[in-house]
C-alpha cells in the first residue's frame, strides 16, 4: 500500500483526528487496506470505519513515517476552520494559492487562470477559485471566423476596420473573443447572418448578397454568443447537419437567439437516398416542431450531412426565399 500518496495521508489524518473514516473514490485503496487492519473498526454506518483507540498509537506511528509534516498540516487546517479531509485540504490549497497570486489583468485566459488558483491549467474554475480571481475576467478566448457583406465595418476605441476588405484579400476574417466582451460595434449593412456548423460548410458555400456568414463549430458556441449580442435586429438563420447533434445544437443557439430559425431547404430531401447515412434518432430526442424531412430521416434512421447542400446552385435562393418568407406580415 502506498502510503506517502496525499490522498493516502489524508485518509490517515482523517481517521486519527474524526475516530472515522467514510469511504471516497479517491482514497478507495487506502480505505480498503485500513479495513483489513486491527487498528479499525465498522462503525454499522454503510461504507464508515472507526478508530480502535487501543490501536490509536500504531496510526501515530504510521502517520509520522509517512507525513513528518502532518502536526504542522494539522495546526493549518485547524487555524483555518478547516477538517482534515480531502475537501478541506483542498480548500487549504486553493487559499494558498490565492494568497499568492500577482496583479492580474482585466481578462486572464480560463487556462492560466486555472494554473494560478487551481492544481494545474486544465482543473475547473469553481466558485471559490473564481472568486480569488477578484475582477479578473476568465475569458474562454475563442474566435469566430466571418464572411462579411460588403460595406461591414468594426468599431472599437483602438479604430475602425473595414472587414469586408480584409475578406476580400484573405476570404474571411476572424474576431476573437475578447475583441466581442469588449465595445466591438459592427457598422454596415447585415441583410440576414447565417450560422454554419460545418467548417468546409462555411468555407464553400456560394456567397449571398448582403448576407453575414459566421462558422459555429459544433458545442464551441461561447464566442458565437458573442456575436449574436450584435445582431439583435438581424434575421437569423442556422444551417447544420441534420441529425440528432446537428438538432440539439440548433436548440442550445436557441438559448441565445430565441428567434434563430432553420435552413432546411425543400430541394435537401432529394439526397435522402443517395447521401442518407444510418444512424441512430434517440427516442427520446424531442423532434417538437422540426421540419418534415425531419421527421422521415428519424423514422428512417438517417442522417444527412450539409456540406452537399453548401454548394447546390439551388441555395443562395432558397435562402433569400427563407429571408423573404420571414418578414411576410
Amino acid at each position: 500500500m502506498n502510503w506517502r500518496s496525499q490522498a493516502s495521508r489524508l485518509a490517515l489524518l482523517e481517521l486519527l483526528v474524526l475516530g472515522s473514516l467514510r469511504r471516497r473514490r479517491a482514497q478507495a485503496s487506502a480505505w480498503d487496506a485500513l479495513d483489513e487492519l486491527p487498528w479499525t473498526r465498522r462503525t454499522g454506518r454503510r461504507d464508515e470505519l472507526g478508530l480502535v483507540e487501543a490501536r490509536r498509537h500504531e496510526l501515530v506511528s504510521l502517520l509520522g513515517r509517512v507525513w513528518a509534516e502532518w502536526g504542522a498540516v494539522l495546526a493549518t487546517l485547524t487555524a483555518r476552520g478547516l477538517a482534515p479531509t480531502p475537501d478541506g485540504w483542498s480548500e487549504l490549497e486553493d487559499a494558498q494559492r490565492a494568497e499568492g497570486l500577482p496583479q492580474l489583468p482585466d481578462q486572464l485566459n480560463r487556462r492560466t487562470a486555472a494554473a494560478l488558483v487551481a492544481p494545474h491549467a486544465k482543473a475547473t474554475l469553481t466558485e471559490r477559485r473564481r472568486a480569488a480571481l477578484g475582477d479578473a475576467e476568465p475569458t474562454h478566448d475563442g474566435s469566430v471566423r466571418l464572411r462579411p457583406p460588403p460595406g461591414l465595418v468594426a468599431i472599437t476605441p483602438q479604430g475602425r476596420v473595414d472587414l469586408a476588405a480584409v475578406a476580400a484579400v484573405l476570404g474571411e476574417v476572424s474576431i476573437p473573443e475578447r475583441a466581442l466582451r469588449g465595445v466591438l460595434a459592427l457598422e454596415g449593412p447585415i441583410r440576414a447572418a447565417l450560422l454554419v456548423e460545418n467548417l468546409g460548410a462555411f468555407c464553400d458555400l456560394r456567397a449571398v448578397d448582403g448576407w453575414l456568414l459566421a462558422h459555429v463549430p459544433g458545442w464551441d458556441t461561447v464566442t458565437v454568443a458573442r456575436l449574436l449580442e450584435r445582431l439583435v435586429h438581424v434575421p437569423v438563420i442556422h444551417f447544420g447537419d441534420l441529425d440528432p447533434n446537428g438538432l440539439r445544437i440548433l436548440l442550445h443557439l436557441r438559448g441565445f437567439r430565441a428567434d434563430l430559425r432553420w435552413f432546411v431547404p425543400e430541394f435537401w430531401s432529394e439526397l435522402v437516398d443517395a447521401k442518407g447515412l444510418p444512424g441512430v434518432w434517440p427516442e427520446d430526442l424531442d423532434l417538437g416542431e422540426a421540419p418534415a424531412l425531419v421527421h422521415e430521416l428519424a423514422s428512417r434512421d438517417l442522417w444527412l450531412e450539409q456540406e452537399p447542400v453548401a454548394v447546390d446552385a439551388r441555395t443562395p435562393a432558397a435562402l433569400e426565399a427563407m429571408l423573404s418568407y420571414a418578414s411576410m406580415p
